[in-house]
């Protein structure tokens, strides 16, 4: 954990000078603030940014009991759930969905959704990639640090990839980082020691002042024998460095009690048990996710990640579905509305979706299998054209008959809400390659 509190003995409580010049590099992947902020007085910031939320369903949420109900078929097939009518004439969903039904014309809904390699990990959700293509050395990099790198930070003191998920004991679960662009674009993760690195402690705002004049009085005394000193023009990036440290701007937007109690009460409460099981893996429904998501891009975030509770139910399907469903709507109704509400529906795509779907037969345990064959989506703003279902399936859920859509379409359909042309932007791997971020390069016409 990164301190400033320190000691009347100690420099910075025993930090090096350089490593006290590093301040706010963990918060920003591995990057000083006086980096970023040379390279923001370089390249300048745009007053408006485009931004993405993708919340990862660990497990493979059951699309034949969300989006894609079949009523008229058997028994064994439809389950317990009824559909619902919904604010779109003709469009239906799930009984457990009221509030997504409620305000469909704000939402997209994708039902023919293939392309899944059928292993639980969230690795093609975070990357658009298989694990079975050729990966460059390194790997493949997520979303949020492929935007890291093409576009830095919106602000210095916001990192431009941020992580919400709560650690899950299946490791292949957790969302993905940097890959071969390496930890200066890996997720901030908002955890206790992340966060406790991002506070002054019980230091003074006095007291930095004098500790910021100390390491002025130290660059004085050894500018001429340090070597490996930057520039002079570093001088000035530092104490904007310092200064930034003190806004508190990524601990501000993670305080969601800063938010009108009617706001908060909007999304709901979090419910580290909605389970029963599985307590301390990591499986939570934690609604407060989806409103620090919506405080961290308004905060200049360009790629928030976060999972929600658990969904690999071989067994008793319909109870836990009737235990978290009803959640994930509420937070991510919440969500959309915000985001209509304060002006960002255009600005901000917004993307809810697991590794696969589940069997159409219902097992005799009551639970669904695993079902890479075909699965759903569910997206929202990113001034896309919402209000509609595209694609079907069979009368039995079990493949795409109109309309096959590819995860990597969904990918390539985000990247041009955010301003990138996939067919035209490359980055370079390790050996100096130009990379495509995708290899199907073409979005989803139905959305624009």
């Amino acid at each position: 954990m990164l301190r400033v509190e320190g000691s009347s003995e100690r420099f910075c409580d025993g930090l090096a000078r350089r490593s006290f010049l590093q301040i706010g590099g963990l918060a920003l992947g591995g990057l000083s603030l006086p980096q970023l902020l040379r390279a923001e007085q370089e390249g300048g910031s745009p007053k408006r940014h485009k931004s993405v939320i993708m919340v990862f369903l660990a497990g493979g949420p059951p699309h034949q009991d969300m989006f894609d109900l079949k009523p008229e078929a058997p028994s064994e097939v439809r389950g317990e759930l009824q559909p619902i009518s919904t604010s779109v004439p003709g469009i239906q969903i799930s009984e457990l969905l009221p509030g997504v039904a409620a305000s469909m014309d704000r939402f997209a809904i994708i039902r023919s959704l293939v392309g899944a390699e059928g292993r639980h990990d969230s690795f093609e959700c975070c990357t658009g990639h298989h694990f079975s293509s050729s990966q460059p050395q390194g790997g493949w990099p997520a979303m949020g640090s492929l935007l890291s790198r093409l576009n830095g930070p919106v602000n210095p003191a916001v990192p431009p990839y941020v992580d919400l998920s709560h650690r899950m004991a299946h490791d292949p679960w957790n969302i993905k980082s940097a890959g071969f662009l390496g930890t200066s674009h890996a997720p901030f993760r908002p955890d206790g020691e992340s966060m406790q690195s991002m506070k002054l402690q019980t230091i003074s705002s006095q007291r930095f002042g004098d500790r910021t004049s100390l390491l002025a009085e130290l660059d004085r005394f050894r500018r001429t024998t340090d070597q490996q000193r930057a520039s002079l023009q570093l001088d000035t990036f530092t104490e904007q460095a310092l200064d930034v440290l003190t806004s508190s701007r990524l601990v501000d937007a993670l305080d969601i009690e800063k938010e009108p109690a009617e706001i908060r009460a909007r999304y709901g409460n979090d419910d580290p048990k909605v389970l029963g099981y599985n307590l301390d893996m990591g499986y939570q429904a934690i609604m407060s996710r989806f409103l620090q998501a919506r405080r961290l891009v308004e905060a200049g975030v360009r790629c928030v990640t976060c999972s929600f509770a658990h969904f690999d139910w071989h067994g008793d399907n319909f109870g836990n579905a009737r235990k978290v469903i009803p959640l994930l709507d509420q937070g991510i109704t919440a969500l959309v509305q915000d985001l209509h509400e304060r002006g960002l529906s255009d600005d901000v795509t917004v993307l809810v979706w697991g590794e696969f779907g589940r069997t159409p037969k219902i097992n005799k345990d009551a639970g669904r299998d695993h079902w890479p064959q075909v699965h759903a989506a569910l997206l929202a703003g990113g001034g896309m054209k919402t209000g509609q279902v595209i694609g079907a399936t069979n009368r039995l859920a079990e493949e795409a008959t109109e309309r096959p859509v590819h995860m990597q379409e969904v990918f390539a359909t985000v990247y041009k809400n955010l301003g990138i042309d996939v067919a035209a932007t490359t980055i370079p791997d390790h050996n100096g390659r130009p990379q495509y971020l995708l290899d199907r390069q073409a979005p989803i016409a139905e959305l624009h």
